[in-house]
C-alpha cells in the first residue's frame, strides 16, 4: 500500500526528476551536453513540460516558431557556411559520379546475365535450362540496377537542395 503512495507522489511531482544540463560548443561547432559542469559550458535552464497544456496555450512571449534558433545558439558566418556547402557539394558530386559508374556497370552485368541462361547437364548427358536459377540471378542483377538508380536519384535530390 505504501508503494502506491510513493508511486503516486513521484507521478505528481515530476520536477523532482530533473537534473542540471550543461551545454558546450567547441571551435568546430560540435555541441556537447552533460549532466556535470563542462569547462567553457553554460548551464541550460529547462522548464518542466506539462502534458496537460499545449504549445498554443503558452503565452505569446514564450512561443517560438519552429525555424527560429535560441538567442545563444552559435552562428556561422556566411563565408564559413559557403565553404561547408561547397565541400558538401563536392562530396555529393563525387558520390554521384561513383554511383553513376556503378549503375552503368550494374546495367552491363544485367545485360550479360540476360544473355547467358543458366544451364545444367542431366544424367542423360543432355543440356537443360535452369529457369529458377536464371530468374534468381536476373532478380539479383535487377535489384542492383534499381539500388543504384535510387541512389543516383537521391544524390541528385540532395544536390538540388544545396544553395
Amino acid at each position: 500500500m505504501k508503494f502506491r503512495y510513493l508511486l503516486l507522489a513521484l507521478c505528481v511531482c515530476p520536477p523532482l526528476a530533473q537534473a542540471e544540463i550543461y551545454k558546450s560548443v567547441d571551435a568546430d561547432g560540435h555541441v556537447t551536453y552533460s549532466s556535470t559542469p563542462i569547462k567553457g559550458g553554460k548551464r541550460i535552464i529547462l522548464e518542466p513540460s506539462s502534458s496537460a497544456s499545449s504549445s498554443s496555450s503558452a503565452p505569446p512571449s514564450r512561443q517560438r516558431s519552429e525555424s527560429s534558433s535560441p538567442r545563444d545558439f552559435p552562428r556561422v558566418d556566411g563565408a564559413t557556411q559557403r565553404g561547408r556547402d561547397d565541400t558538401r557539394r563536392k562530396i555529393l558530386e563525387e558520390e554521384l559520379a561513383a554511383e553513376e559508374s556503378l549503375l552503368v556497370e550494374a546495367k552491363q552485368n544485367l545485360k550479360a546475365g540476360e544473355a547467358n541462361p543458366e544451364v545444367f547437364k542431366g544424367k542423360d548427358g543432355k543440356t537443360y535450362r535452369n529457369v529458377g536459377k536464371y530468374d534468381e540471378k536476373i532478380k539479383t542483377l535487377s535489384d542492383q540496377v534499381e539500388l543504384h538508380q535510387n541512389n543516383v536519384a537521391a544524390l541528385k535530390t540532395e544536390l538540388s537542395k544545396i544553395k
